[in-house]
């Protein structure tokens, strides 16, 4: 008779090896020497991003400031795989983009990162629960009752549940901004970039939604790049880096 008391085969595969060496945790966002160019080999070809080192560990919640013109939009469209770099190396959760076909992209994009921008672009004529249904559409193909539920508990979190069904053009700029938050967390990514997402907000309205993206973060461990230029939510964040004439200063 076999005992009872022995492990099974799969339990015996979780015995930690007691030779094993620490566990390696990787970024969740890792650059180097980054460049990106425009109009590379011609007469006006321009650097404007000069061999960037960034790396962004799970959790972490980092400010990026710096003047208008400096880069950071490029820094963020890049790290965002909306734009290739001219040279240097991306890792995104663990898989160097560079070599990556458009679609390969594509796909890591929408399974890894969110995005939420200064304006909230969302679609009007849907309703605040159909907006963050598709990103969940996007990757399924047709709405199902586990992503309706999905998306309401989103909304519950953003504290708009009751305004689930009401379109998005009736809706208040700070509603709307948090209804764009909730989509673009539908697929619990393990980055989200905001550029300037309280730039058009009033100021409690920005307190707001940067303070739910702080809760996202601290609850979930999702690593926030976030684009400001506000000096007093920059520092609440974990870390601060400086972009200045393309390069990262701080």
């Amino acid at each position: 008779m076999a005992d009872a008391t022995a492990p099974s085969p799969a339990q015996a595969r979780v015995v930690p090896d007691p030779t094993a060496g620490p566990a390696i945790v990787q970024p969740v966002v890792e650059l180097r020497g980054v460049r990106k160019s425009y109009h590379p080999g011609t007469p006006i070809e321009t650097e404007v991003l000069h061999g960037i080192d960034l790396d962004l560990q799970r959790g972490e919640f980092c400010a990026v400031m710096g003047p208008s013109g400096s880069g950071k939009s490029t820094l963020l469209n890049i790290v965002g795989l909306l734009d290739r770099p001219s040279a240097g190396t991306l890792s995104v959760c663990g898989e160097e983009t560079t070599r990556l076909d458009d679609h390969a992209l594509t796909k890591l994009r929408g399974h890894s990162i969110g995005f939420v921008f200064q304006y909230h672009h969302l679609i009007g004529a849907f309703t605040a629960l159909e907006n963050v249904m598709m990103p969940l559409l996007g990757a399924a193909g047709f709405p199902n009752d586990a992503m309706r539920e999905r998306a309401a508990a989103l909304l519950d979190s953003v504290g708009l549940r009751p305004w689930q069904n009401n379109l998005a053009i009736h809706l208040s700029g700070g509603q709307q901004q948090r209804v764009a938050l909730a989509r673009a967390l539908a697929m619990n990514p393990a980055l989200l970039l905001a550029d300037e997402p309280t730039g058009n907000l009033d100021t409690k309205s920005a307190d707001a939604v940067f303070e739910l993206l702080r809760q996202f973060n601290r609850e979930h461990g999702t690593a926030v790049l976030f684009v400001t230029h506000n000096a007093a939510l920059a520092k609440r964040c974990d870390r601060t880096i400086q972009v200045v004439d393309g390069s990262i200063t701080g």
